[in-house]
């Protein structure tokens, strides 16, 4: 799994790369916690078209980072998500939290 990020323009993109699942949740959490501690952003875009794979723990990630952020008033969005993680953000709402955009 691997993190990638760049601020450009007050904006923080995050390129996920790999599998998101009970083996990488841990890195990846922690890595976006350093990131958005490190880096202030007035909006966040995390592009999943690198995500190859993702289960319940990394959705959970992603619902605990858009948390954090929530109280600072940061919103996430996301883009070009890969086959397998449009499906599972159509079936399980996160679009209403995390919008999708182009």
């Amino acid at each position: 799994m691997q993190v990638k990020h760049r601020l450009y323009h007050g904006t923080l993109y995050i390129v996920l790369s790999g599998e998101l699942d009970q083996h990488s949740a841990q890195y990846v959490r922690e890595t976006l916690d350093e990131i958005f501690l490190s880096i202030k952003s007035r909006q966040v875009i995390i592009d999943l078209s690198e995500l190859e794979f993702m289960d319940s723990t990394g959705i959970g990630v992603l619902i605990g980072r858009y948390k954090k952020l929530k109280e600072f008033g940061v919103p996430i969005y996301i883009c070009n998500p890969s086959t397998h993680a449009e499906k599972i953000f159509k079936m399980t709402g996160l679009y209403d939290i995390m919008p999708k955009i182009s």
